[in-house]
């Protein structure tokens, strides 16, 4: 097998082994560079109101950054990355008891 065969298999592992809990060195999180906020709100069928209420967002920050006088910062890019892919983890993890 070639050396570059040999490094696909080996990345698939250490991929397949993320994957399945059993390692968390080595990888890197992808932070994307923009972010489609009204996408996102659109997805989940809130105003912009609801939306900033639901995820403890500034409502003019929604605004800014739908209308794209702004970018997320890239901590807010996390987590509306997050909310993306799962809004209720962190609607759970946002309620205050």
């Amino acid at each position: 097998m070639s050396k570059a065969g040999c490094k696909l298999i080996a990345s698939a592992k250490q991929a397949l082994a993320y994957a399945c809990g059993e390692i968390s060195e080595g990888c890197v999180a992808h932070v994307p560079e923009a972010v489609d906020v009204k996408a996102i709100r659109a997805s989940l069928g809130l105003t912009q109101s609801q939306f900033s209420a639901r995820f403890g967002f500034d409502v003019r920050a929604v605004q800014d950054w739908e209308q794209k006088r702004r970018q997320p910062e890239r901590s807010a890019r996390i987590l509306l990355t997050v909310i993306a892919r799962e809004p209720e983890a962190v609607s759970r993890a946002l309620v205050l008891l």
